[in-house]
């Protein structure tokens, strides 16, 4: 549902540039908002941080796929040779240990998420007001972020990712 109201958005700005006549003055530029961040010396030490979150988890997560799939496939080997309520209690026990799997997979999930938000979003306003720094400083009409509007094609030249991403370093440390 966000994906496609994402889509329209972009299809709406798409339509009203085709359909606006152009002047001089009016300049487009694009960003990719989460790469800018990402790629920022705070982005790189915040995603270090996540990945220690995601590398905890990792090799329980791994091991229990393993576990799974040994038990899966040792169903599947004695399916003809047990009788049917010595399978139906060997299934019922690798479908517990399955769902056990999914919940503990979706609350590390969430865990990496709660983490990104806390690591992440104290940058965003900075990266924001960067953005909109170069915006007004150079005279842009729109800077059409392709982080949430996703483009089938735009002008590299017009992109101001690598400018967004090295002026928030500046401000970044300026700030701390």
């Amino acid at each position: 549902m966000k994906k496609c109201g994402y889509l329209m958005l972009g299809a709406m700005i798409a339509l009203s540039l085709s359909v606006l006549p152009a002047t001089a003055a009016d300049k487009i530029a694009f960003v990719h908002f989460q790469a800018a961040l990402i790629n920022s010396d705070a982005g790189k030490i915040a995603a270090g941080q996540l990945s220690k979150v995601i590398d905890k988890d990792k090799a329980t997560i791994q091991a229990r796929e393993k576990e799974l799939q040994k038990l899966k496939d040792e169903l599947e080997k004695q399916k003809q040779v047990l009788k049917e309520d010595a399978f139906r209690t060997k299934e019922a026990d690798y479908q517990k240990k399955l769902r056990d799997y999914q919940l503990m997979v979706r609350d590390a999930n969430e865990e990496v998420e709660a983490k990104r938000q806390e690591v992440f979003k104290p940058l965003a306003p900075v990266m924001g007001k960067v953005i909109h720094d170069i915006g007004e400083r150079e005279k842009y009409t729109m800077i059409v972020d392709v982080s949430v509007i996703p483009l089938i094609f735009f002008d590299r030249k017009l992109d101001i990712t690598q400018r967004a991403t090295e002026e928030f370093n500046k401000a970044y440390k300026a700030k701390k």
